[in-house]
């Protein structure tokens, strides 16, 4: 029996969070960890921090914005940027990749800043062309694993406060409706699976908002979806509160889970 343990961060600026990730990585060794937001050029990116480590890392983005990277205690099998469907490739948003056997696609889906803006609209046409992405290039039949920064809270006991949150633009029934799309396609939450009564787990706390952590005020927008290939084999799943009560932390967290085989 092996297992396979992956986990998915946005960073928030990759050289911010070094003093994070980097120990992390050598703490738990996960074969695969999935980053968003990484801002920062392919050429900066800090590649020797990662070998040190003993991961290999494949990566995408652009200059203060943006961003996604995988790295992998394996060298990946097969690795690809972006959409390739004719609309914007938005290659800082996502790779696709196979790692030990496993096909990974991590993802950082746009914000959308408000439900009034192109943005907004941006955003729910991505999660469809995403849908039709998992469509053509994969079976809901075959292991495969969707995770990352989904900027969606699907259920009222992913926000802290859903009366007053309803109708954020990563809370609103249209975004609801597109994850449900995605979901409907053959994907499970990983977390709900094995949490389906827990309140209060969050994976992102809002800088802005004064003691967000302490207080618990949180949004659980960071997923680990799975085909139920994978799901059937999943015997943990954890949000790690550590990184983001460090210090310089990621207004995220850390999700992870484990599969056996």
């Amino acid at each position: 029996m092996r297992k396979f343990f992956i986990a998915t961060y946005n960073v928030n600026s990759i050289r911010s969070r070094l003093h994070i990730v980097i120990p992390w990585l050598e703490r738990h060794r996960p074969d695969v960890l999935c980053m968003q937001e990484t801002k920062v050029e392919d050429a900066k990116f800090p590649v020797d921090d990662f070998r040190n480590a003993g991961y290999n890392v494949i990566y995408s983005g652009g200059k203060n914005h943006n961003g996604v990277a995988v790295a992998s205690l394996h060298e990946p099998e097969e690795v690809a940027f972006g959409f390739d469907d004719g609309g914007p490739p938005d290659r800082d948003r996502l790779i696709l990749g196979v790692f030990s056997g496993v096909p990974v696609v991590n993802v950082y889906v746009p914000q959308g800043r408000d439900r009034e803006s192109p943005h907004f609209q941006y955003k729910l046409e991505w999660f469809e062309r995403l849908l039709d992405l998992l469509k053509n290039r994969y079976s809901a039949a075959e292991p495969l694993v969707c995770c990352g920064d989904l900027n969606v809270a699907r259920e009222n006991a992913d926000v802290h406060d859903p009366r007053r949150l309803r109708g954020h633009v990563d809370f609103t029934p249209e975004v609801w409706e597109a994850f449900d799309r995605l979901r409907a396609w053959g994907l499970t939450d990983v977390f709900r699976k094995h949490h389906p009564d827990a309140k209060g787990q969050y994976t992102f706390f809002d800088y802005r908002v004064p003691k967000s952590v302490e207080r618990g005020l949180g949004w659980r927008v960071d997923h680990i979806l799975t085909t139920s290939a994978l799901a059937s084999r999943s015997v943990g799943c954890f949000i790690d509160m550590e990184p983001r009560r460090a210090e310089r932390p990621s207004d995220h967290t850390i999700l992870a889970a484990e599969f056996r085989f």
